[in-house]
This record gives structure tokens, C-alpha cells and sequence, in this order.
């Protein structure tokens, strides 16, 4: 059977899962707004598609598979204000879905563990977007969707090495503030397990076994470098953005058990640890 993944917004993670892919004789199309972005999906193995401008309906309807990591914004869910009853006509055709979310429709729970089941209670703008796109996209009659909401991401060209190597990474510290990440690598490999073992309706955390505070994983990637600690800023005196300040307004521990058993995954990067070892390495 020919294998076609139709990926909208083919950034840094649709484009880590192309990689997987494209070695097995996938056909994958990514979307984006910008011919600047050909380069890189190309790269990545999939043929770039100017969209909305291009002509959508036939790799849609050519499509086995799609995955969706377009953001959504205050008007709604990009692609399907454009494309909903499109997508609804072909969904009985796609075998997979995937909808790549965040684990900030969690909202915040003073530190304590969420899984799959915790209800959705987003404390941001950006979480409450993403709650009712998730919420949009499992509306579509037939669409074979799993929903992964994803911790914060980093890999290659994201990480914590420019600024520790600049001297502008700040350790800012605020008490018992934790965030789960994941490694890049690891959400393709689990996107991936999903579309090997296809299950529509699933939600699944993607991200690493071990929740920590922010200065710690700055602490560990100087360390690696070799160079001093940067010192420790109070959260209350740090100069932030808005929308960095948004992401110390929630403190949560994300489980991720149900990649495991339900998917088989092991972790390539379990912590941050692992995953600042490999990317000094490749530096």
C-alpha cells in the first residue's frame, strides 16, 4: 500500500518524523506559509506545497495519513477554517490523524502530576486555543484522530548552549516551578508508534520521565560546556516577557506511561540529561 502523509505546518517536529519516514518509502507533503521553508522540508524528505495559496484538495485526497501541528490563534484552528468540510469528506480514506497539542491545556497544578485523564483546564490564552481546537478536530464525524500534547520541545538549534555559551542564559528560579520537556527525536519516534498502532480517539503526553526546574537544566548545559554556572535570578525579579512570564503561571509533572505501554515506546532522551549529552555531542 502507498503510504502518503499530508503534514500542515511542516516545521521542526512534523519535519523530525519525515526523517523517520521518508527512508521507508513514505510520500510526505509539508505545508508552510513561506517558500524560505522549501529548503528545509526538502531536507527533511518531504515535498514542500505552499498552502494556502496552492491548490490543497488533491494531495488531501491523495493522503493516507495527515498530521496537523499548524498552531492555533484567537480566530480558531487555522486549518480548518480553511479546510473543515474537505477534511470531513475524506476522512473515512485516512487511516491516521494525528493533532499535535501541548501539554498547557493541563493549565496549572501547583506541582502536582497529570496523565491523560486530568481534566482539561487551560490557565492561558494558548492553552485555552489549543483546548478547543483538540476539541474541533474531534468533532469531525469518522476522522481517525490521536491527539499527543507535547512538553516543551528542544533538539538540535534549540537548546539551552547558545546563551550559555553567550553568557546571557539567566538561572531564574522560582520556588517548586517544574516543566516536563521532550527531546524532539523522541516525539518523532512516538508519532511514529502511533501510526504503527493506530488506535483513533487516544490521547497521549509525549514527553520525558523527569520533570525539573529551569535552572537545573541551565546548571547541567553549562557544566557540559565547561563553563560557570550562571547565576541565580529570583523569578520575581527577572525582567521576562509576557509571554515567558505565561509559562511560570503553570507548574505541573506531566506522566508519559501511555507512550510505554500502549505504544511501546522507550525513550531515546528520558531525561534532560541524556538529551544535552547528545546535542554538545553533535555540536
Amino acid at each position: 500500500m502507498n503510504k502518503t502523509l499530508l503534514s500542515f505546518g511542516h516545521g521542526y517536529s512534523a519535519q523530525a518524523l519525515s526523517r523517520k519516514l521518508a527512508p521507508e518509502g513514505w510520500r510526505i507533503i509539508g505545508t508552510t506559509r513561506t517558500p524560505a521553508n522549501f529548503a528545509a522540508i526538502r531536507a527533511s524528505g518531504a515535498t514542500p506545497l505552499l498552502w494556502p495559496d496552492e491548490n490543497i484538495v488533491p494531495p488531501l485526497e491523495a493522503a493516507t495519513h495527515m498530521l496537523i501541528s499548524a498552531g492555533p490563534d484567537a480566530s480558531g484552528d487555522p486549518v480548518l477554517a480553511k479546510l473543515r468540510g474537505s477534511i470531513q469528506a475524506v476522512a473515512p480514506n485516512l487511516i491516521w490523524a494525528g493533532y499535535l497539542s501541548t501539554t498547557g491545556v493541563y493549565g496549572d497544578h501547583n506541582g502536582d502530576w497529570v496523565d491523560e485523564a486530568t481534566p482539561v483546564t487551560p490557565s492561558t490564552d494558548r492553552g485555552e486555543w489549543r483546548a478547543l481546537a483538540e476539541a474541533e478536530w474531534a468533532s469531525i464525524p469518522g476522522l481517525p484522530l490521536h491527539i499527543f500534547r507535547l512538553a516543551g520541545i528542544y533538539g538540535p538549534g534549540r537548546g539551552p548552549f547558545a546563551k550559555v555559551r553567550k553568557g546571557t542564559a539567566r538561572r531564574i528560579v522560582k520556588s517548586g516551578q517544574v516543566f516536563s520537556r521532550i527531546h524532539v527525536e523522541d516525539i518523532a519516534q512516538v508519532l511514529a508508534a502511533s501510526i504503527k498502532r493506530p488506535n483513533p480517539g487516544a490521547i497521549y503526553n509525549v514527553c520525558d520521565d523527569d520533570p525539573a526546574p529551569p535552572q537545573d537544566v541551565i546548571a547541567h548545559a553549562a557544566q557540559l560546556l565547561g563553563l560557570p554556572s550562571p547565576p541565580e535570578i529570583s523569578f520575581h525579579q527577572a525582567d521576562l516577557s509576557p509571554m515567558a512570564r505565561s509559562f511560570y503561571a503553570e507548574n505541573k509533572r506531566v506522566r508519559n506511561e501511555r507512550i510505554k505501554t500502549e505504544l511501546g515506546v522507550r525513550l531515546k532522551y528520558p531525561t534532560y540529561r541524556e538529551g544535552l549529552a547528545a546535542l554538545v555531542t553533535a555540536a
